[in-house]
């Protein structure tokens, strides 16, 4: 089961100061590793003298172990893009991509002074960050009798699921997406409602995400 989980909104562009070194953080909704590289690219061309671009992206839900990506860019291993990853993860924030522009001040941080100042500054730039919850949905079908309709479509309005489609033949057709976390929920309902008759049938494999 997929559950709601928080998503970035908004781009957020935040800078501070650790002696005398620049740390520019750039917070963007993030869907894809492709998206975040393309995000890094364009830094890397608006800060062409800067001396490092270092990110942390979680392309998909904070829990997911298979959708992020990180990099030092040159820093030493461990110090920039791994801290990075670890306050986006710490946030409950998904589909985030963090890029931190870096214009060295003259003084070593040595490997702690990097590494809370990395993560420092993605975590100041997540106090600014927009967020909105996202809601796995699966596609379901669901048959059911012109004298069943009105209950039916009451149900799943409390339920919050959408109707995608409605065919009225000699029975009533529905094409639904309905949160996943509440897709039990509303087969039981509709079992106690029908005495049993109605069930909700797979339309596709996979889900597909609706905001709300």
């Amino acid at each position: 089961m997929s559950k709601s989980y928080l998503v970035a909104v908004n781009e957020v562009v935040d800078e501070t100061i650790v002696n005398r070194s620049r740390f520019i953080c750039y917070l963007y909704p993030c869907t894809s590793p492709a998206e975040a590289k393309e995000q890094v690219k364009d830094l890397q061309q608006l800060h062409p003298q800067a001396n490092h671009h270092c990110y942390a992206f979680l392309s998909g839900k904070p829990g997911d172990s298979q959708m992020y990506g990180f990099s030092d860019d040159g820093e030493p291993s461990g110090t920039a893009g791994r801290p990075m990853l670890s306050v986006l993860q710490g946030s409950d924030v998904g589909q985030v991509c963090a890029i931190v522009v870096r214009y060295f001040g003259g003084t070593k941080l040595g490997t702690g002074g990097l590494q809370r100042a990395y993560g420092g500054s993605v975590r100041q730039a997540l106090t600014i960050l927009e967020t909105k919850t996202k809601i796995p949905m699966v596609h379901k079908t669901l048959a059911c009798q012109y004298t069943q309709v009105n209950d039916v479509l009451h149900l799943l309005e409390q339920m919050d699921c959408e109707v995608l489609k409605q065919d009225y033949t000699e029975s009533v057709f529905l094409t639904l997406a309905l949160p996943d976390e509440k897709l039990n929920q509303v087969q039981q309902q509709l079992t106690t409602i029908s005495a049993g008759q109605l069930k909700l049938k797979k339309l596709s494999e996979g889900f597909d995400n609706v905001e709300k």
